[in-house]
This record gives structure tokens, C-alpha cells and sequence, in this order.
């Protein structure tokens, strides 16, 4: 604890150093997880801070702050002086106070070799308007812990549950704090009835009528000495004022009992405010132990919470309908885009898990499992090669499956950034961003695709080659200097490829997973199974495909 402790405050004073506000243009943010994406509360902007990335070896932390400009696609690094220092699984919430303020509450540190933790609990308030951070130092306020969730409420924030974990034992917590903004305190709320079991990454969403909704969320428990048991919560509550927006309302706890199509179980989704009084979670991950290891799940599928009807139901992609039309030529595609159209109405509205089969060169079975919410007929379609010319041309491009996203959402478009997935042991971290418009529900938009020579992971047994792990901890600055001399080291080699005109997307898919076996088995080292090389290349190719068509 003490050595984390002197770190951040090595950090800090590192920080320190910078006395002026200095913003620049720069690419799209290196790949990242835990983050915090708010919307502006006045311009077209989103702001990216913090987050985590790890490469198998060592774990850094960020505490930089980006700007993503909506109208133009761009993305800008704004350094401000004495910013909060660098975490992952902190909370953010925007009020549009004075010209947009950024709030920003606990979270978590990380040694480099990620065994030790260092939880959060201060406060900090961007102020977007004059571009400064000011650390808001009030009494009696949640102790530290990441995990949590915190939403504003009235003029209030509100903060709900999370963990503290060390390196002895851990604790969840279900309690409730109120953070007014008017008088710049704290108070414990004490709400009456039963409420949500303590727990970590739930959803919490705010009501139009000022009452806050708690959906879901993960914990475990420790049943005897080193055997922990996770629990997926599915449960649903609803925390109501009973007052009339009074400092000393009194709270209840009331539980939910919502109709229609639930998520399935999962952990590690993200949440987001739509529009048309409707929250939504998207992706995460169910995790399946085995008998020595955890095989996860991975979705990217987007369920709406109809607050006012008090139902679930899975997002349905509509699909452009003016490109439909612009493909279809001739009585014959027209026959066909009516028999299309007669199976969508057919197609059972509830979760479908499709399993594939994929032979790989060396004759390796893999077998990809994904769940989706919505109309299972583009992926069941049989791949034969007219299909492929006349199909695949109309595929729909959508987010990769991954948990621990970071998402917002403004003028009711929802934009999705990073995250993360796994494969066998190799964890992949995300540096993409998508968006959809959640009034249209008809495509996903790929903004930044990701980039595979961020894709970087280095072998446990590599780590005593490796220099001193402090130098990983400094976050964001060191690892993008030591990509940008990766890649120039890289220039010689082959390039990832792209579709060439006239070639069959079974071809093309092809070509892509060539090129990633070979990646992945320089990038694994010699000792590296070669089905597991065969399995990390197939998720890569998959997603790089997809992007491509």
C-alpha cells in the first residue's frame, strides 16, 4: 500500500511540473478499458479520461484527458495542470453547470505487475468551461473503492455500491451516498426497505420523475480458504425520494419486477441514457468455469429499459433500407428481397446463440460460440459463393463482441469506445470507436477502426527479459513513445490486407487470417501451441473482416 501510495504521489509530482493548458490535435487514443466517455453537456464533444491497458506483462493506468470533436471526426489531447491521478473503474457524470462541469469520483491504481490495488476516494470537477481541475476536499463521504457507479440526480450525485479489494481480502458494498452540488457535502442516505445485495459494475440510471434504477451487477464471496464464488446479479431495483427534492428527502428501496426479453446474465456491460426515456446496457461477458479454466462469452448485442413501461427488450437492427434498395436489380433480386424480408418477420425476438465451426489450416477444429439479441438469418446463412458475391456485399458492420466498454451517448446517437475481449489466455484490448443512431436503429458507423499494430502481448515467461516494472506504471506517454519506435522498426513488414476489387469476401477472409497466423505465432513465440495461435488469428481476422466489409 505504501509503495503504491509513493508512486501515485511520484506521479503526481510529475504532474505537477505542467503549468498551462495545452491542446493539440493527435490520433485516436491508445487502446484502453475502465475508462470514463461523458458527453458535453453544450458542444458536439466527447470526453475520454483514464482507463487501463494490459500486455500480459505489465498494467498501465491513465489519467489523460481527450476530446473526440463529433462533427469532424477528430480527436484532441488536452493537458491540463493538476489533473487527478491515473485510475481505472472511477465514475464520471456531467452537469451543465457554468459551462459544463466533469465529475469525476474514486476508482483504482494498479502496481505494474497488477497484484496490488490502491482504491480512490477523493473527488475531483473539471470545469469545462475554463479548462481546470479542482479537487473538491469535503468530509463523510463513501470510502475508497472502484467498481461503483454514481449518476446526477436533481443537484445531486448520487453513488451506489462497488469493491475494495487488497492484498488480504475484499469487501462489496451496497451502500448510498449523496454528493449535493449546491452545498458541496456529503451525506450517507439511509433509504428504507430491501435493498440491492452489495455488488460492482451494476447499471444505474436516472428517471425523468428523479428516482434511480439499479440493474444487475457482479460480486463473490469467499465460501472457505482461497475458493471464491462469483454471482451474476439479474435482479432489479428502484431507489424513490419520498420527499420534495428536500436535502433531508427520505429514500425507499423498492424491487422491480420488469416485463419483456431480460439480458441474458452477464458481467462487465456497459450503460448508457437513450433517448425516449429508455436506458440500455451493451456487451459484456458470462464467464463458464471449467474444470482449469474460465472460458468467457462475449456479446455486443444492446438492450433498452423502457423506464415508463417498466420492460427489457433487445435492440433490432433495421438495416439501411436505401442501400437495400439501390442493390437489388431485376424481378429476380426483387423476389428475393421479399422472401428476405417475409423471414425477417419470422425471426424470434429473443437471444439466439449461434455456433460456428471453422477448420483452420493445420486441421484444428475451433468452435466460436457468440449470442446475439436479434434475428439470427444473416449470420445462419449457408456460404456459398453467390451468396457471398450477392450477401456478404450487405452484411452489417457492428462492434466486435467485448466487455468493460466505455459509452455515451449524445443527441441520441450512442457511441461505443474500446474495451475488451478475451481469447484463450490472451486478453485484447480495444482502440475502436462505432456509433448507431438509437432513434433509427438501422447501422453501426465505424469511426476509428482498430488498429493491429496496437495489438501488442508479451508471454509471462518473457517478463525476466523485461527492465524494472515501474517504468510500465507511467501510463499513457512512455507506451505511446515506445509504439511510435515499434513502428518504425515495422516498416518492412507486410501490411495488413485490404479487399482488393472484385474479390470474394470468402477469399478475402482467407488472405486476413493468413496474415494473422503469421502475426500471432511471431508475436507468441515458438513455444506457443500452435491451436491456440490458430485461435487468437481467427478472433483477429474475424474482426478485421468485419470492419473491412
Amino acid at each position: 500500500q505504501e509503495d503504491l501510495e509513493a508512486l501515485i504521489a511520484e506521479f503526481q509530482s510529475l504532474d505537477a511540473k505542467k503549468t498551462q493548458v495545452i491542446e493539440s490535435s493527435c490520433p485516436p487514443p491508445s487502446p484502453r478499458l475502465n475508462g470514463s466517455l461523458s458527453a458535453h453537456p453544450e458542444k458536439d464533444e466527447l470526453i475520454l479520461f483514464g482507463g487501463e491497458y494490459f500486455n500480459g506483462q505489465k498494467t498501465y493506468l491513465y489519467n489523460e484527458l481527450y476530446v473526440y470533436n463529433i462533427r469532424k471526426n477528430s480527436w484532441s489531447k488536452v493537458e491540463i495542470p493538476n489533473p487527478p491521478p491515473r485510475r481505472c473503474a472511477h465514475q464520471a457524470a456531467v452537469v451543465p453547470t457554468a459551462g459544463g462541469q466533469l465529475w469525476i469520483f474514486g476508482g483504482e491504481f494498479a502496481s505494474p505487475n497488477g497484484e496490488q490495488f490502491y482504491h480512490y476516494k477523493d473527488l475531483w470537477v473539471l470545469h469545462l468551461a475554463t479548462k481546470t481541475w479542482e479537487q473538491i476536499k469535503a468530509s463523510g463521504g463513501p470510502s475508497g473503492r472502484s467498481g461503483h457507479r454514481m449518476v446526477a440526480c436533481k443537484r445531486q450525485l448520487i453513488i451506489f455500491g462497488g469493491f475494495h479489494e487488497s492484498a488480504r481480502d475484499y469487501i462489496y458494498y451496497n451502500d448510498v451516498y449523496a454528493f449535493n452540488l449546491d452545498s458541496f457535502t456529503w451525506s450517507k442516505l439511509v433509504p428504507s426497505g430491501i435493498g440491492p445485495a452489495p455488488r460492482s459494475g451494476c447499471q444505474m440510471a436516472t428517471t425523468p420523475e428523479g428516482s434511480i434504477i439499479i440493474y444487475g451487477g457482479y460480486s463473490k464471496q469467499r465460501i472457505k480458504k482461497d475458493v471464491d464464488k462469483g454471482t451474476l446479479h439479474t435482479d432489479m431495483f428502484l431507489l424513490k425520494s419520498e420527499g420534495a427534492g428536500k436535502e433531508e428527502d427520505k429514500w425507499a428501496w423498492s424491487r422491480l419486477n420488469p416485463s419483456g426479453v431480460k439480458p441474458t446474465p452477464r458481467s462487465g456491460f456497459s450503460a448508457a441514457i437513450g433517448p425516449n426515456n429508455r436506458s440500455l446496457l451493451f456487451g459484456g461477458v458470462h464467464d463458464e468455469e471449467e474444470e482449469e479454466s474460465i472460458e468467457g462469452d462475449f456479446f455486443n448485442d444492446i438492450y433498452f429499459y423502457d423506464m415508463g413501461k417498466k420492460r427489457w427488450f433487445p435492440a433490432q437492427l433495421k438495416g439501411p433500407k436505401s442501400e437495400k434498395r439501390k442493390r437489388r436489380r431485376g424481378r429476380q433480386a426483387e423476389a428475393e428481397g421479399a422472401e428476405d424480408e417475409e423471414m425477417e418477420k419470422q425471426q424470434p425476438q429473443g437471444p439466439v446463440e449461434i455456433i460456428k465451426e471453422v477448420v483452420a489450416e493445420d486441421g484444428t477444429v475451433m468452435t466460436i460460440k457468440q449470442v446475439i439479441s436479434g434475428p439470427a438469418e444473416e449470420k445462419e446463412r449457408s456460404e456459398s459463393e453467390e451468396e457471398e458475391e450477392d450477401g456478404a456485399l450487405g452484411q452489417q458492420v457492428e462492434p466486435c463482441p467485448r466487455s468493460n466498454a466505455m459509452l455515451a451517448v449524445k443527441h441520441g446517437v450512442l457511441y461505443v469506445y474500446g474495451g475488451m475481449f478475451e481469447v484463450g489466455d490472451r486478453q485484447f484490448t480495444l482502440s475502436d470507436l462505432y456509433s448507431i443512431d438509437l432513434h433509427k436503429m438501422e447501422e453501426w458507423k465505424v469511426l476509428v477502426e482498430m488498429d493491429p499494430k496496437a495489438q501488442e502481448w508479451l508471454e509471462e515467461s518473457e517478463s525476466d527479459e523485461e527492465e524494472d516494472d515501474t517504468e510500465g506504471a507511467e501510463g499513457g506517454e512512455e507506451e505511446e513513445e515506445s509504439s511510435e519506435e515499434e513502428s518504425e522498426d515495422d516498416e518492412g513488414e507486410e501490411q495488413h490486407p485490404s479487399v482488393q476489387p472484385g474479390e470474394k469476401h470468402v477469399d478475402y477472409l482467407s488472405r486476413t487470417e493468413q496474415y494473422w497466423i503469421k502475426l500471432s505465432r511471431s508475436n507468441m513465440g515458438p513455444d506457443a501451441k500452435e491451436k491456440k495461435v490458430v485461435k487468437v488469428a481467427h478472433a483477429m481476422a474475424k474482426t478485421f473482416y468485419e470492419d473491412s466489409v
